[in-house]
């Protein structure tokens, strides 16, 4: 069957740390005519690996995956666990490197933070750093994520924790990537900043690297338009491969 659904590629989205689907909603509306889209985001769940495992037994047959920040993490392990069902991956304000010596305890002072003060207080620390110097300054976009951080709870935000400061390995990982592959870094990132991206590239150079203008860590809501189109030219690139791999696959039978 080549309809015009089943010719359009699965697409999962995976969100990062304390995100939900409010973190794709505006990016998955753009590119929704482009692919099959699922969103994922992983509340109360300890450790990558387990993040990872629950995507691929949510997604059926070949799939591409977009992962923003924690979801990056994901997405790289998915090609230690899932990598023959892979048929794209993109890579959004995150990173490969281990975790620093500071990390235990920056990350657990936050953690403290939400047990103690609530996750209101938490999501007024924790959000302005990552954002671009202006869409810092948009109340109703804060208050968008500041409800979203809000959905959260403290024990959740510990699992998480938890499995960023266990993260497995993933610079082998990248070097191991054969399908089309995106690295969006933002301009403005302090958390994922783009030299970030650069080095990951270095280990990857068949990829793609895009840098989304005027947007901090949070870029899919910063700026969704630019990181939309990022992603429908990856979508593009994913769908054409899929057609050359048939392509070989029925000539070779």
């Amino acid at each position: 069957m080549n309809d015009s659904t089943t010719a359009r590629p699965a697409v999962a989205l995976l969100a990062g740390l304390l995100c939900d689907e409010e973190i794709w909603a505006e990016v998955a509306a753009r590119i929704a005519g482009l692919a099959r889209i699922s969103i994922f985001s992983f509340p109360g769940i300890p450790s990558i690996a387990a993040m990872a495992e629950h995507v691929r037994t949510s997604m059926t047959g070949r799939y591409a995956v977009a992962g923003h920040s924690m979801g990056g993490r994901v997405a790289l392990e998915l090609i230690r666990g899932d990598a023959s069902r892979l048929s794209g991956l993109a890579l959004l304000n995150t990173g490969i490197h281990p975790v620093a010596t500071h990390e235990p305890e920056s990350r657990g002072r936050l953690v403290r933070l939400a047990h103690e003060r609530g996750m209101a207080a938490l999501a007024a620390e924790w959000l302005p750093p990552m954002m671009g110097s202006a869409r810092a300054a948009d109340d109703e976009l804060m208050r968008r994520l500041a409800a979203m951080v809000g959905r959260s709870t403290p024990e959740q935000f510990a699992a998480q924790i938890h499995a960023l400061l266990n993260r497995p390995e993933a610079a082998s990982m990248l070097e191991r990537v054969r399908v089309p592959l995106l690295l969006l870094a933002a301009e403005q990132d302090r958390w994922s900043p783009v030299e970030q991206h650069e080095e990951m590239r270095r280990l990857c150079p068949a990829a793609v690297l895009e840098v989304i203008p005027g947007a901090g860590h949070m870029a899919p809501v910063e700026n969704p338009a630019a990181v939309a189109a990022a992603l429908a030219d990856w979508i593009a690139n994913v769908a054409a491969s899929e057609r050359a791999r048939s392509g070989t696959s029925v000539a070779g039978t």
